[in-house]
């Protein structure tokens, strides 16, 4: 099917209060319908994403003896580096990509890194390509503000303050980006049951996605999977479990899935904005149950966000210890 995800254009967003609340209006129709969305107008050069892209498609060229310079086993509780084609899990199999996970960057002396916070901690980054660090740091920097401003634009479409996740659950968010590249597959027979990334849902707040031009990625919806097509200079959003919880259910985590790139390979970036690590996930109380969503879709896990009840670092490294089960039994 071809893409049926609405595109919004945030730029209106630091408008006027009228500007304001026709983009959040744009935005919670999007959620309640899709919980995907793309969004143009949101002032990220062109330029960093391309020199981003360009330095990771160096990095992912390398033989695998050089990439591991940065294996994740070296970042310890951090989580931090690469890992090669197959290392990383999902639903238990294991997915064809590989990719390099980074965070926030911390220095030694953060009373997290010395607590030994768990995926808190400095980042790994290769001798090569040499700009890759400062072009990352520059993007994770970027997207944060990017994403607190569509975080404040889902609020105004739920009724709220403009600030009301800044000022309760997200005062210090998690942030977690990954470099993802999926090889080409020559050779796929196309009934196997083999997937770049298999059906999942992702487990925070809000995810924005920087995808090239292979396409790949599929949404789960009440009429079937559709494809999300590339749309150039946009990046995809979607909500992760979290949100579903605290909108109790008006906004849902997508279940969404890639296929594997049979004509060229794939590049990806994800970016995870999500709520704080020791914020008590809760409902918001002027939200009313699923009030306003479309038919739901069911889950391949059977599994509820809206049932859990923990914080969000209890419910990040119950998810993340099953993508890396034997790193999780080193570093745990």
């Amino acid at each position: 099917m071809s893409a049926a995800v609405p595109v919004v254009d945030i730029a209106d967003l630091g408008g006027t209060p009228r500007q304001r609340r026709s983009v959040a209006g744009a935005l919670d129709a999007a959620c309640r319908e899709h919980g995907f969305f793309s969004v143009v107008g949101h002032g990220v050069a062109a330029s960093l994403v391309e020199r981003l892209e360009t330095q990771a498609r160096s990095f992912f060229a390398q033989p695998d003896r050089a990439k591991a310079e940065i294996a994740m086993p070296l970042g310890g509780r951090a989580w931090r580096g690469w890992f090669p084609v197959g290392g990383e899990l999902t639903s238990g199999r294991a997915d064809q990509k590989e990719g390099i996970y980074f965070g926030v960057e911390l220095p030694p002396n953060d009373q997290r890194v010395l607590r030994a916070v768990p995926l808190h901690g400095p980042n790994l980054f290769p001798s090569y390509p040499e700009g890759l660090r400062a072009t990352v740091l520059e993007y994770i920097g970027t997207m944060r503000v990017l994403g607190m401003r569509i975080m404040g634009g889902l609020a105004l479409g739920l009724g709220l303050d403009q600030n009301w996740f800044a000022r309760t659950l997200m005062r210090d968010p998690i942030v977690l980006f990954r470099l993802f590249h999926y090889p080409e597959q020559l050779a796929v027979v196309q009934d196997t049951d083999e997937w770049g990334v298999r059906e999942h849902t992702d487990y925070g707040f809000l995810t924005m996605l920087h995808q090239d031009a292979t396409g790949g990625l599929q949404v789960r919806t009440s009429e079937g999977w559709i494809d999300v097509a590339p749309v150039p200079g946009a990046f995809v959003c979607n909500l992760g479990d979290m949100l579903e919880l605290v909108t109790a259910g008006r906004y849902r985590s997508t279940p969404h899935r890639v296929q594997l790139p049979t004509t060229s390979d794939r590049l990806s970036a994800p970016f995870f904005l999500d709520p704080s690590w020791e914020a008590v996930m809760h409902s918001i109380p002027t939200i009313d149950r699923r009030s306003g969503t479309a038919e739901d879709v069911e889950r391949w896990d059977d599994a509820s966000p809206l049932a859990y009840d923990g914080t969000y670092a209890e419910y990040l490294l119950a998810k993340v210890s099953k993508v890396f089960p034997a790193l999780r039994d080193e570093v745990l």
